[in-house]
């Protein structure tokens, strides 16, 4: 659930715009419009944390395609060599 807040009235009530977002996302609106959210900082890190593995998730893909193409890939001895591991 949301809740809609006119920017006036969250001028006015800051301290409950404010306990309201840990809880849920607080809408704040101009002429019955909406025009930004605030958000819990949990959430807020949730959702960076899901952007950067939807990221991870899309480069993963990316390569796949060119490794399937044929594009040469590198032995996995020689990597662990280069990186001093083996």
């Amino acid at each position: 659930m949301a809740t809609d807040m006119p920017v006036t009235e969250a001028r006015e009530r800051f301290s409950e715009l404010v306990e309201t977002s840990a809880h849920e996302p607080v809408f704040l609106t101009k002429r019955g419009h909406r025009q930004a959210v605030v958000i819990s900082t949990a959430e807020y890190e949730r959702l960076l944390d899901a952007d950067e593995d939807a990221q991870d998730l899309a480069a993963s893909d990316a390569v796949m395609a060119v490794i399937m193409a044929g594009a040469p890939t590198i032995p996995w001895a020689q990597v662990k060599a280069d990186l001093g591991l083996a």
